[in-house]
């Protein structure tokens, strides 16, 4: 099967993109609203596919301190991805699961930083099992991990990792939330062939 590049992408290749950002969103909210008993919002995804360089400043300033949840993509499909949250959010959500309060520039304890890598887990999970429903294939995450650094350093990992698989990496940014809304950011880098495969099973053939 011939390798997927950015050159492959048309209107086609990206509405079943959007559409997969859609679903595993749509599941990833439904899984946090259970979380924090709450009726939580969501606006309809922002999606893109983009060269790997580029994510650190699709996102925001590299210098700004942000929360990455990392894990690998296994079974038929090979990869990486990632979930971002800026500090303020990542307080807001860990302060609606837990019923504490803290300022967006407080370290977190490792409660919550435990906390934060099961919301990471379960909205990586919900993105993942769209992806698995709408291919028939089995796709399986590592256990996640967790930074809180500087936006260039947390993107290195995957920029690094991502060296092993491709360039092109699958940005799905999502607003979410209740009282206040919160942006995520969702990243998914499959190995080059994976997106032959991906696409292929929904019946697109490059």
């Amino acid at each position: 099967m011939e390798n997927f590049t950015l050159d492959h992408v048309n209107e086609m290749y990206m509405d079943v993109l959007r559409e997969l950002g859609n679903i595993g969103a749509g599941n990833a909210m439904t899984s946090l609203a259970s979380m924090i008993n709450e009726q939580v919002d969501m606006h309809v995804p922002k999606v893109e596919l983009m060269e790997a360089s580029e994510l650190g400043s699709a996102i925001c300033p590299e210098d700004e301190i942000i929360v990455g949840i990392f894990l690998e993509v296994t079974h038929d499909i090979s990869g990486s991805m990632m979930f971002l949250m800026r500090m303020d959010s990542a307080h807001y959500l860990v302060g609606r699961l837990m019923g504490t309060s803290s300022g967006k520039d407080d370290p977190f304890s490792e409660m919550e930083l435990s906390a934060l890598k099961e919301i990471g887990n379960i909205i990586a999970a919900s993105y993942l099992s769209a992806l698995s429903s709408m291919t028939n294939m089995t796709i399986a995450p590592s256990v996640p991990y967790i930074a809180v650094d500087m936006a260039a350093a947390i993107l290195s990992v995957p920029a690094i990792q991502f060296g092993q698989y491709g360039n092109n990496a699958l940005l799905i940014e999502t607003e979410f939330g209740d009282e206040q809304m919160i942006s995520g950011y969702f990243i998914l880098m499959p190995e080059e062939n994976s997106y032959g495969k991906i696409l292929s099973s929904l019946g697109i053939t490059l």
